[in-house]
């Protein structure tokens, strides 16, 4: 269900990433694009101290700076209870064609982007910035986020590489900037592993290294207003949510060019939960990235969600397959998980399956199906139904916190 329209016509665009010297050339191309346009920024490196620096400046330079105490410890809730009124601020004194809300190194678009719609604001465009040269050493990067100094809160356990990904995943928009100071050069296949990773994303260059805030040279004009067309285009923030929930994320489809493969797997047999348990190491270090969807015998009710980079896996519940609700709950389901069911019903199973995706260079697409098809129920397994999958070893269950 769609909630109010907005309550302020200024728009509003999202430009994030780890990557920071890229997303510091999308956001100055963009200043220099659209006239008038003004950068909001929070300072998330200042945390430590106890305030969250905030700036907001135009093309020019700042035009106001400020502080925002931590709310809870969280440096991140300080961003959430702060953005919405510096927006409204802006939006009252009219003039800006454009606010561009810088985030943070490892703040993710998705809970700021929603932030930004519930306080009355139309998100116009969400931008992540990347330099191609690193998208698989930031992918293979198990590190916590805590050990680079880029947590958001002292509770913050998320690494950079899972992080990376969301960034890079959600977004409608890549700004892909190449040849940076001190940045390796991209290649075929630093390019096609970004475009296997994120295939619907409007892909848009924005120039080779050129210094923030230098005029765009004649050869990237065109790629510079690309960039400003895309930031206006508009941004669904619910269809964004739906493209990442497990039940029924846009995943990538099968590929295999320049020596980066994506294998799409797709089964209708549960798991065995201990010969997958076993597995699992094996899986995680197949691919630079793998996510998806999978069904475990023993745990027919619930949807478990698939999510692994740099190395690590995060396995969690995502709500029940809707094969195992009564008709009556149907209703209460949205509609766009209800078409992502229907689309993938089985007469026996319903929605239960199995659907992973993995995407890496040097993928071993032969090794890794049949280790995969090796933690299926066998054929007698299965034929003993769902009484005797119950009574399977709960390998899962410490993993799931059960």
């Amino acid at each position: 269900m769609s909630g109010p329209g907005p309550l302020h016509d200024l728009p509003v665009v999202l430009v994030g990433g780890l990557h920071a010297d890229a997303r510091r050339a999308a956001v100055a191309r963009l200043l220099a694009d659209v006239p008038g346009s003004v950068v909001l920024h929070h300072d998330l490196a200042t945390a430590a101290a106890g305030t969250v620096v905030r700036t907001v400046r135009d093309a020019t330079g700042i035009l106001d700076a400020g502080e925002a105490p931590l709310v809870n410890d969280c440096a991140c809730c300080a961003l959430r209870e702060d953005l919405v009124p510096e927006l409204v601020r802006l939006a009252e004194a009219g003039g800006t064609p454009l606010a561009v809300v810088e985030l943070w190194d490892s703040v993710e678009p998705k809970a700021m982007a929603e932030v930004v719609t519930a306080g009355g604001f139309t998100v116009t465009g969400v931008i992540t910035a990347v330099d191609p040269a690193l998208v698989l050493p930031y992918l293979g990067n198990g590190d916590d986020l805590a050990e680079g100094g880029l947590a958001a809160a002292a509770t913050d356990q998320r690494t950079v590489a899972d992080t990376f990904a969301r960034q890079l995943e959600y977004a409608s928009v890549l700004a892909l900037a190449e040849s940076l100071p001190g940045s390796p050069e991209a290649d075929d296949e630093d390019r096609e592993l970004l475009t296997q990773l994120h295939p619907t994303a409007r892909r848009v260059p924005i120039g080779h290294g050129d210094p923030a805030g230098a005029p765009a040279p004649a050869a990237s004009a065109s790629a510079s207003s690309e960039l400003a067309r895309a930031a206006l285009a508009g941004f669904d923030v619910e269809a964004a949510a739906a493209a990442q929930h497990p039940a029924c994320a846009l995943l990538p489809a099968e590929a295999d060019a320049h020596g980066v493969a994506t294998l799409v797997w797709h089964r209708r047999r549960p798991f065995h939960p201990e010969r997958l348990y076993a597995a699992l190491e094996d899986l995680t270090c197949a691919a630079a990235r793998s996510r998806g969807r999978f069904w475990l015998a023993g745990k027919g009710d619930t949807l478990l969600h698939w999510d692994a980079a740099g190395g690590a896996l995060c396995v969690e519940g995502a709500g029940p397959w809707l094969a195992s609700l009564p008709d009556a709950a149907w209703d209460l389901v949205p509609p766009v998980r209800r078409a992502a069911a229907a689309l993938d019903w089985h007469p026996e199973h319903g929605d239960r399956c199995q659907h992973l995706v993995f995407t890496s260079p040097g993928l071993d697409r032969d090794g890794l199906e049949r280790l995969l098809e090796s933690c299926l129920l066998t054929d007698a397994e299965y034929a003993a139904g769902q009484a005797a999958w119950e009574r399977l070893p709960p390998a899962f269950d410490t993993l799931l916190e059960v």
